[in-house]
């Protein structure tokens, strides 16, 4: 009898832990470094092993996340054979466009999912352009939970990382949000701005520094969330994962170090210790930018 290959064993066990209730939707299922440590296997293995379960709809990729268990089709929305209204326009819209990314979406697109005419939305949701303008107020619809944290640094860091969680959760929203000097009508973005313009309330600042901040706060998640959309996107031309294209780049990688042409790189990146991972560069800068503040702050008035 011929055994089963070690990455069919690997998802099995994976396939396993989700049928169990172990792995629920939305968690993290393990990366391809973690799956070379625990079932000691090679990098393409455990690539093998993901792409086996990407394949069978249980994970998918989430840019700046991670692989994560997928929704499972019976707790999907149904889309046909209910009354259309502009809350379930609006919600499969997200749907579809965090999935495939805002270039699937189209009034087109969006008849075929609800089995109608595009004339039938068009009662509901005037233009794609709107549609996406409603898709990012629903995004943005709720605040951080919790309570509200002393100080304006901690305010300034639960907004940001909030800010950013969204980004994560829905990779199109920084392009759909990407205008700074032309910002659109949005009550509920709105409410982020004054929940940010009123932690920096009372430390002296001008209202041109105030808005200053906001805009670069807001400007800098924007900036790495970009990356965010792109990797889904390349993704999806590439049909690898980010540790597939790494894996598969390592050949020319190791024969462009060899030239020692980059003496200071090849050294930074001659351990195993370096990932790169979004979220983690995402935190590194916050940090640094919440210290610029801090010195503006501490300077008003001296």
């Amino acid at each position: 009898m011929t055994p089963e290959p070690p990455y069919l064993r690997i998802a099995g066990e994976i396939r396993r832990r989700i049928a169990s209730g172990e792995l629920a939707p939305g968690d993290a299922v393990p990366s391809t470094r973690r799956i070379t440590r625990e079932w000691d296997v090679a990098m393409a293995t455990a690539t093998k092993a993901l792409g086996a379960l990407t394949r069978e709809g249980l994970v998918r990729a989430v840019p700046g996340v991670g692989t994560v268990v997928a929704q499972s089709g019976r707790e999907r929305a149904t889309t046909r054979g209910r009354p259309l209204s502009r809350d379930r326009v609006i919600r499969t819209a997200i749907a579809l466009v965090d999935a495939e990314g805002l270039a699937a979406l189209s009034m087109r697109r969006m008849a075929t999912e609800f089995g109608t005419s595009t004339m039938a939305l068009y009662r509901h949701v005037p233009s794609k352009g709107e549609l996406v303008r409603l898709m990012a107020e629903e995004v943005f619809g709720d605040g951080p939970p919790g309570p509200r944290p002393t100080g304006w640094r901690p305010l300034l860091e639960r907004e940001a990382r909030w800010l950013w969680k969204q980004y994560a959760r829905h990779p199109w929203l920084a392009r759909a949000l990407a205008g700074l000097t032309r910002p659109t009508a949005s009550p509920n973005a709105m409410r982020y701005t004054e929940r940010v313009l009123t932690a920096l309330t009372g430390l002296g600042l001008t209202p041109e520094q105030m808005l200053h901040v906001h805009l670069t706060m807001l400007g800098y998640a924007q900036g790495i969330a970009m990356a965010v959309e792109l990797e889904t996107q390349a993704r999806q031309d590439s049909g690898m994962t980010a540790d597939e294209w790494m894996t598969s780049m390592e050949p020319r990688m190791d024969a462009i170090q060899t030239t020692a042409a980059y003496p200071v790189l090849s050294t930074l990146f001659g351990t195993d210790g370096f990932e790169l991972e979004l979220g983690t560069l995402f935190e590194f800068g916050l940090e640094r930018v919440l210290d610029g503040v801090e010195v503006l702050v501490e300077g008003v008035g001296s």
